[in-house]
């Protein structure tokens, strides 16, 4: 930590509540989310003309949804499949390796172009995924001396694609707060200034998360519903100005 106009400060070793703060934000309340996310990477040239893409593709269906986008200058697409069931591995890592009939067997029957694609792939590799409940205060946030940031603050399902995004969020203001630390009684008071400015909106998007995989996955009148809307308002409907409109003081 360099202090403003003044001589960098050592960390202190951490002390048992710090400890015990850090392991709890890591594994309180945490637990598989019957959910598992089979990802790859597939060289465009191995599929079809009709099948290749530039643009972000996304597939819904019953307690799946499959996300593809191009990368490498266009040239592969990275794929990522979201399906509902029980977890066949150790959870407590976070990549396994991926076999190509269970992917088969848990998506059934789905419409020859996502078939296709998903079929083209040689090799997967699945995520098992984890959730916590949306963060209730700015002390899931920071305590004293120590702040937590991105995904040891607030995981969040991936249903939002904003995982990555409120973690910048938070090193942008993480640091705003810490430019005015000017001796060694300072940074718990922009600790607590950082987290009470995240907070709120770290666990609103979080929530949001939440009701997305709902949506994604839904069946029945719910999926109806959403097709509806999709059809008639999709512009709108994906516009989200509280999100995407808002800046950082």
């Amino acid at each position: 930590l360099q202090p403003a106009g003044g001589a960098p400060v050592a960390p202190s070793a951490l002390t048992a509540e710090a400890k015990t703060y850090l392991v709890d934000a890591a594994t309180g309340a945490g637990s598989f989310a019957a959910t598992s996310a089979p990802r790859a990477l597939l060289a465009q040239d191995r599929l079809p003309p009709k099948l290749r893409s530039q643009d972000v593709t996304v597939w819904l269906g019953k307690r799946l949804h499959a996300v593809f986008y191009p990368v490498r200058d266009g040239s592969v697409l990275n794929m990522v499949v979201v399906i509902e069931g029980d977890a066949t591995d150790d959870l407590r890592s976070w990549d396994h390796a991926a076999v190509a009939s269970d992917l088969r067997r848990a998506i059934g029957s789905v419409v020859p172009a996502l078939q296709e694609t998903l079929f083209a792939v040689e090799g997967w590799r699945l995520w098992a995924l984890s959730d916590r409940a949306p963060i209730a205060s700015a002390q899931a946030m920071a305590r004293g001396r120590v702040a937590l940031a991105g995904d040891a603050a607030h995981p969040m399902r991936p249903y939002f694609a904003q995982g990555a995004g409120m973690a910048i969020e938070d090193a942008a203001r993480l640091a705003l707060e810490l430019s005015s630390v000017a001796g060694r009684a300072d940074p718990p008071r922009a600790l607590h200034a950082y987290a009470e400015a995240r907070w709120a909106r770290c666990a609103q998007v979080q929530a949001r998360s939440r009701q997305n995989g709902e949506l994604f996955h839904a069946d029945g009148p719910l999926r109806w519903s959403r097709d509806l809307s999709l059809r008639l308002f999709g512009r709108r409907l994906l516009d989200q100005p509280w999100l995407y409109a808002r800046r950082e003081a």
